[in-house]
């Protein structure tokens, strides 16, 4: 075989690799909707499980070295806030739970406890990781839930119902509702609220309540015994405990706020990252098909000409040269025009940022301002909560544990 001949099928072999790319389509991705599932059997209240979502991890110490580039941080910041109140949402739609409230922080023990990681999110796809526990300090499982939406999803009477990955919400409260029926039962439930009761009374009242349980260190704990349910103590805390939950029902209104200024901006950034993802990915592989291209004719044209035994073969070859280095440079300018994508991907993350900015929440019924972050204001009512009732009890706020 001469090197005219391999110069030809190098060009042959560059050319029809840059036409069978060329004639490449995406591929339409359908979901199969997985609705939000009932108990059939009707629950007892005292047996209905109260349940804490926990702010989400953002995830940045997770991300692919791949991805870095395209993962704006403040967004998924605004995520680790957005995806819970969804997954509280569809836990309470789903009716099989007592109260359901996205947490702030761990400070007040709840009968389950979701604690999420996002992995993923781009207007594509998402991915998030979710381990449930319960107040006894018992691990239910961990799993990873992956969805990838076509542009169907986003079209504004899809929009209007669900949010776009509304399926992995359904997906997470179902399995949650499985394992329970599968694994836990009316003895299990009961003793799990008893903990989660205790647990709250020795946050206020560790001299009172610090015989009832019984922990290993390790989260984990164990019941010794049960105060009489005429303890004026218990009637004390259970009281306390009423009134952080109407503290949580505002944390909750917090919640639902940002969510809901949140949604417009965050679904048309989702939207347009969708398009952003599928145009980089062409991009991506224009440009590599255009450098494979280019290689080829470059090292076809090099051959032709140092080997060309006439001056035409290595006038084409020189040609040849030319042709590829122009087709090399066509991948850098493409690679460029990725990078001005990724530039407004950033662009539009910081300009989520600033519609989701945390505020002050202020109590009705008390003359009390709490300021700063919403962890920031639950701290402070947690050390109003130990005043109060460190006043009813008539002892010193010293003796109430600040945990």
């Amino acid at each position: 075989m001469n090197m005219k001949m391999t110069f030809q099928r190098l060009m042959g072999l560059g050319l029809a690799a840059a036409l069978a790319g060329g004639c490449a389509t995406h591929t339409v991705r359908t979901t199969t909707y997985e609705p939000v599932v009932t108990d059939t059997e009707a629950i007892p209240e005292e047996f209905l499980m109260d349940v804490g979502v926990a702010i989400f991890d953002p995830g940045l110490d997770e991300i692919d070295d791949d991805e870095e580039e395209t993962t704006n941080h403040q967004v998924r910041l605004a995520e680790s806030r957005y995806a819970p109140y969804l997954l509280t949402e569809t836990l309470i739609r789903s009716g099989n739970w007592g109260i359901v409230y996205v947490m702030p922080n761990d400070a007040s023990p709840m009968d389950i406890r979701i604690d999420g990681a996002i992995l993923q999110s781009t207007g594509e796809s998402m991915a998030m990781r979710v381990r449930v526990s319960d107040a006894a300090g018992r691990h239910w499982y961990t799993k990873e839930y992956r969805e990838a939406i076509s542009q169907f999803s986003y079209e504004p009477g899809q929009r209007a119902q669900n949010d776009p990955f509304q399926v992995l919400y359904n997906s997470i409260a179902n399995d949650l509702l499985d394992y329970r029926k599968s694994n836990i039962d009316n003895a299990d439930i009961a003793e799990i609220r008893a903990i989660s009761e205790m647990r709250f009374a020795q946050r206020f009242s560790p001299d009172a309540f610090g015989d009832f349980l019984a922990a290993d260190g390790e989260g984990n704990y164990n019941l010794t015994a049960l105060p009489a349910e005429s303890d004026p103590s218990l009637r004390r805390i259970r009281e306390i405990r009423e009134r952080d939950y109407m503290f949580m029902d505002t944390v909750q209104e917090y919640y639902s706020t940002f969510t809901r200024e949140m949604r417009e901006p965050y679904d048309s950034w989702r939207e347009q990252s969708y398009h952003e993802t599928l145009a980089l990915r062409e991009l991506e592989d224009n440009a590599r098909r255009r450098f494979i291209l280019g290689t080829a004719v470059v090292l076809g044209g090099l051959a032709a000409a140092a080997n060309g035994g006439d001056y035409v073969t290595q006038v084409g070859g020189a040609a040849g040269v030319g042709a590829g280095a122009y087709l090399i440079k066509s991948g850098f300018d493409r690679q460029a025009e990725a990078r001005i994508h990724m530039a407004a991907l950033e662009e539009m993350g910081a300009s989520l940022e600033g519609e989701v900015a945390p505020r002050v929440i202020s109590l009705e019924d008390q003359t009390i301002t709490l300021t700063g972050t919403v962890e920031e204001q639950y701290g402070q009512w947690r050390e109003i909560l130990a005043d109060i009732y460190a006043v009813e009890r008539g002892s010193l706020p010293s003796a109430v544990s600040g945990n």
